[in-house]
């Protein structure tokens, strides 16, 4: 047949696109609803139903491909589809691909009826073909699906300018991130959050139960962080998560997460989470700006008594008290300190400082869930807790407590968390032996990360003969102490040497037990008894001198200090 012009411009007809990549429309299950589609039936395609009409357009030419977008219901007579040479199941392919919600036929006049290979191809790709009465005329069609789609439009954006009103409200009333995702919840019918960058949960809403089934999913790490690093920003592929970046200036301040037990969210959902994000996105550096000011003045009170210099102890406690803080208890002081290497190469300033800040806030969530009278603060590079110690005043019960709080603030590990060594002090009775406590908890992360590695977590009776070997403030002459003590063993570091400073402190260690080492060296008898000749031509006859056996094991002990 002759062809026909290779436009279609004037016969379509579309919404005008909104901000955000354009109105989603109406569900093609809710088009066939009204009235102008009375009679229409669906041949074919019925798991396609779900796309979203949001444009409408008449096919008047057989290549009708080009001119085609996504969301677009196509109406046709049948007559131009006479004149498709490859036959029409490859044609309902590629509108397929390119997003188009379905193919109205009419049925009747120009094609009979529409083929099984077109209709069975349909099926297969989850393209909806309508068959249309004869008697529906196309101008209807589109003024009321145009109309209904504006109108649901309409009701959209009034649904979201109220809840942006109402989101505002709330932070112009000094409301909080609980009552964001309270405003939220009725979006869903499961739980709304809000959260930290790395998924710990700033504020939640919903039932209980509910949130309980999506811990069984595995959303939540054991220490009920969410994992924001399984999920993409936007809506999950089964609908049944959204998530929005909570994002200021440059900084990236957390996400907003609907979680849903039995509806698929919608694009519609989606946008209205990005409002919420961006209302919890003033509220959270509106808190982050009073918290500054407060936690500066805390910090600085803090640093005093540290330092000895914030005056008597009634008039600590004093002030203590009005800062809620309780100091008149046996107590304790914890530092949490970033371990070097950690923080992410090239990050600036403001970055760094972002991440100390979170840092100090996961440590302030987990200490006040379990004492929230004790001070905490972030210093530059650690945190410092002063924690109560208890009646029993136990070292080992405050082990297992920051232990716990520990494992609770470092989480598994996921979500871009810096590693951190902790150190802990005596107890102590008075605010007055806090300076000496605050000391003795960074003695405990120095050298605790130096035995131990990055990480360490360590009290400072722990630390034995290493507490009195970190107290000589001169490096230079411990090492000296080495070389003079070990001489080749240390001043030729070769695999050999290591090998032979290992034996040394097996044979100490057993007390010379030669047997004893053999068995734990996994040597031969005879190999020892070589082996421990050689370290006496090196060392000296440790075997027979206690003194030299004290002072070897001394510089032993120094050696496993990575950082003298």
């Amino acid at each position: 047949m002759p062809k026909v012009a290779n436009h279609v411009a004037r016969n379509s007809a579309e919404l005008p696109s909104t901000r955000g990549g354009g109105y989603p429309g109406l569900p093609l299950s809710d088009v066939l609803r009204l009235p102008c589609l009375e009679g229409a039936k669906v041949l074919a395609g019925h798991q396609g139903l779900a796309r979203r009409v949001s444009r409408l357009n008449v096919m008047e030419v057989p290549d009708v491909e080009p001119w085609v977008k996504p969301g677009e219901l196509l109406l046709t007579t049948g007559y131009p589809l006479r004149g498709v040479p490859e036959g029409l199941a490859p044609l309902v392919t590629r509108l397929a691909d390119r997003g188009v919600a379905g193919i109205a036929i009419k049925e009747g006049r120009y094609l009979e009826e529409v083929p099984d290979d077109v209709l069975a191809e349909a099926n297969r790709v989850g393209m909806p073909v309508l068959g249309l009465p004869q008697d529906i005329g196309f101008d209807d069609v589109i003024n009321q699906v145009l109309t209904a789609v504006l109108n649901r439009q309409a009701a959209l954006l009034e649904r979201a300018d109220r809840m942006h009103a109402a989101l505002l409200e709330i932070v112009l009333t000094g409301g909080g991130l609980d009552r964001i995702c309270q405003e939220v919840l009725p979006l869903v019918d499961g739980a709304v959050l809000v959260t930290t960058p790395d998924g710990r949960v700033l504020a939640s809403a919903g039932d209980e139960a509910r949130l309980e089934r999506f811990r069984e999913r595995g959303m939540f790490d054991p220490t009920g962080r969410f994992r924001v690093e399984q999920h993409a920003v936007g809506i999950s592929v089964d609908g049944t998560l959204g998530m929005a970046r909570v994002v200021a200036g440059a900084m990236d301040h957390g996400r907003v997460v609907a979680l849903t037990v039995d509806q698929r969210l919608t694009v519609e959902d989606l946008h209205l989470l990005e409002r919420a994000a961006t209302v919890a996105a003033l509220a959270i550096t509106k808190d982050q700006a009073v918290a500054a000011v407060e936690s500066k003045y805390r910090t600085d009170f803090l640093r005093d008594v540290l330092s000895g210099r914030a005056g008597g102890p009634e008039q600590v406690v004093s002030h203590a008290h009005s800062l809620g803080w309780d100091m008149e208890r046996p107590l304790v002081v914890v530092v949490a300190g970033v371990d070097p290497g950690t923080t992410p190469p090239g990050a600036t300033r403001e970055e760094v400082h972002s991440l100390q800040d979170r840092f100090a806030a996961a440590w302030s969530r987990v200490v006040g869930l379990r004492d929230p009278h004790a001070p905490v603060v972030g210093f530059s590079q650690e945190v410092v807790v002063v924690l109560g110690a208890g009646r029993d005043r136990d070292p080992e019960a405050v082990l297992r407590t920051v232990r716990e709080m520990v494992r609770a603030v470092s989480g598994d590990g996921g979500g871009g968390r810096r590693s951190f060594s902790t150190g802990v002090s005596r107890v102590v009775d008075s605010v007055a032996d806090l300076p000496e406590a605050y000391s003795q908890a960074l003695k405990a992360v120095s050298v605790g990360r130096q035995m131990h590695g990055p990480s360490a977590l360590t009290h400072f009776d722990g630390l034995g003969v290493f507490r009195l070997l970190s107290l000589v403030p001169d490096t230079a002459e411990l090492k000296a102490f080495v070389e003079e003590a070990l001489g080749d063993l240390v001043r030729h570091d070769t695999p050999e040497h290591a090998d032979l400073r290992h034996t040394l402190s097996v044979l100490l260690d057993t007390n010379l037990n030669v047997a004893q080492t053999a068995r734990q060296l996994h040597f031969h008898y005879n190999t020892l008894r070589h082996r421990i000749v050689k370290l006496e031509r090196m060392l000296g006859p440790f075997t027979t001198d206690p003194q030299l056996r004290l002072k070897l094991a001394l510089a032993l002990q120094v050696v496993q200090m990575k950082g003298i």
